[in-house]
């Protein structure tokens, strides 16, 4: 990427982490329903990436701060694919957990916060402060006791919306 296209990508990730947090901020389930498709969505992306093109991942050292840059330019380069296909696999967890209700749907808004700030600093890389906007999202969503999943969630709306 083109550094235009990076500034353009990361802009549109902060716009889209403010929505998100304000998302989940007034409409928790739809909130929670967001961070479902936005880890669902990395947890494909990046198994499709750890397959096909691994070395892509070691352009995000350019950006990283020291430890995060030496660690990527070392032992990840080394295992580029089995790790990042680790870490979609960790993405796919959270997605998971944060479908489910109750205590799963908190430990998966937890998930999601730890993952969202281990990336923090990637700086650049991870389109800084995304990552830290969208974890207070997590953050406002981890409070709360989901008591149904979010197929219950989406069974409940599409009944409702057939009564009308």
């Amino acid at each position: 990427m083109t550094e235009q296209q990076v500034t353009i990508a990361n802009l549109a990730s902060n716009l889209v982490a403010l929505g998100v947090l304000l998302v989940c901020w007034r409409w928790r389930r739809a909130g929670r329903a967001l961070f479902f498709a936005l880890f669902l969505w990395a947890a494909q992306l990046n198994l499709r990436l750890a397959l096909v093109h691994p070395a892509a991942y070691l352009d995000y050292a350019r950006w990283a701060v020291g430890p995060y840059r030496r660690f990527i330019l070392g032992p990840f380069a080394r295992h580029t694919g089995s790790m990042v296909g680790a870490i979609a696999l960790g993405q796919l967890g959270v997605a998971v957990l944060v479908a489910l209700r109750g205590r799963a749907a908190q430990v998966g808004l937890l998930g999601a916060i730890v993952f969202l700030l281990a990336i923090a600093p990637l700086g650049r890389g991870s389109a800084f402060p995304f990552s830290i906007t969208a974890s207070l999202a997590a953050a406002l969503l981890a409070r709360v006791r989901f008591d149904s999943s979010l197929p219950g969630d989406l069974a409940a709306l599409l009944r409702r919306h057939r009564r009308v």
